[in-house]
């Protein structure tokens, strides 16, 4: 069992690895130690825990986990659709033209569920956009991640507590309290070293819109006491999600990610100084 939750854990890093490389393909990605260890523990945690729920869950009541794992199935199946109809998009001409209208919807439907089963157990490092070209999304979703991890704590909580009120004889020598409990705290430090590593350790986090200090300074600051603080200072608060931790290559570092002073173009002179100025005029005299 540990050395099949180890190279679970593992597949799950180097996934998360390889999204990150093809979401920012345009860049030069580079993953410290530090955020290989975050992701690790990331990871393990949260399919060590997720997994030890289910267990406890089908050995107080059997037949209702088939059910639990159904309903996450079906919900993670058919959520990239109902999205893709919900936006009213259409599948690229470079899906189509590879395959039937057929074999299309097998190859979707097959993809599809490979992501269902992803998200069953753990947060899956791509995210579905079948109107996209590369069938993923590029867009960081701080919104849907939020609601996973919130939904997936709960849904685990309510599993935990069921298997403490139905557990069988068999747990009678075990602190069912202290289990559930540990249950649930080792489920929050993986949710505390996934906010790590977003806010510290992405390598390309200066690229995100919001990081998770904004989304936290949003969620604890009144909307009145930021516009007040915006108006008295003129400008906003400065954020974690401005670092510069991105490994670029040197032809394609784009101006706009760089410092204002230094997007200015080559060829704009700088206006004479007014000691220069003096100094022609003393000559001619």
């Amino acid at each position: 069992m540990v050395i099949t939750l180890v190279s679970i854990t593992y597949g799950a890093v180097v996934c998360s690895a390889l999204a990150i490389q093809i979401r920012y393909d345009n860049y030069k990605v580079r993953l410290r130690p530090f955020a290989y260890l975050c992701m690790i523990v990331w990871r393990g945690l949260e399919i060590a825990t997720r997994i030890a729920a289910l267990v406890l869950f089908s050995t107080a009541l059997t037949h209702w986990v088939i059910l639990v794992g159904v309903v996450n199935l079906l919900f993670f199946f058919f959520l990239p659709w109902v999205e893709f109809w919900a936006r009213k998009g259409s599948l690229t001409d470079d899906v189509e033209k590879n395959f039937s209208k057929l074999g299309t919807v097998v190859v979707l439907s097959m993809f599809t569920l490979l992501y269902a089963c992803i998200n069953t157990f753990c947060w899956s490092a791509v995210q579905l956009d079948f109107s996209h070209r590369e069938l993923i999304e590029r867009k960081q979703r701080w919104d849907r991640l939020a609601m996973y991890y919130a939904g997936r704590f709960v849904e685990n909580f309510l599993l935990v507590t069921l298997w403490y009120f139905f557990k069988s004889d068999f747990y009678e020598y075990v602190c069912a309290p202290l289990l559930a409990v540990q249950l649930l705290i080792c489920y929050s430090l993986a949710l505390l070293f996934m906010l790590l590593f977003y806010q510290f350790c992405h390598p390309c986090r200066r690229l995100f819109r919001y990081n998770v200090h904004d989304c936290l300074h949003c969620v604890c600051v009144r909307p009145g006491r930021r516009r007040r603080r915006g108006v008295r200072r003129g400008k906003m608060a400065p954020s974690y999600s401005t670092a510069a931790t991105m490994v670029l290559a040197p032809e394609e570092e784009p101006l706009e990610l760089l410092d204002p002073r230094d997007a200015r173009p080559a060829d704009v002179a700088r206006p004479p100084r007014e000691t220069d100025i003096v100094e022609e005029i003393t000559e001619a005299a």
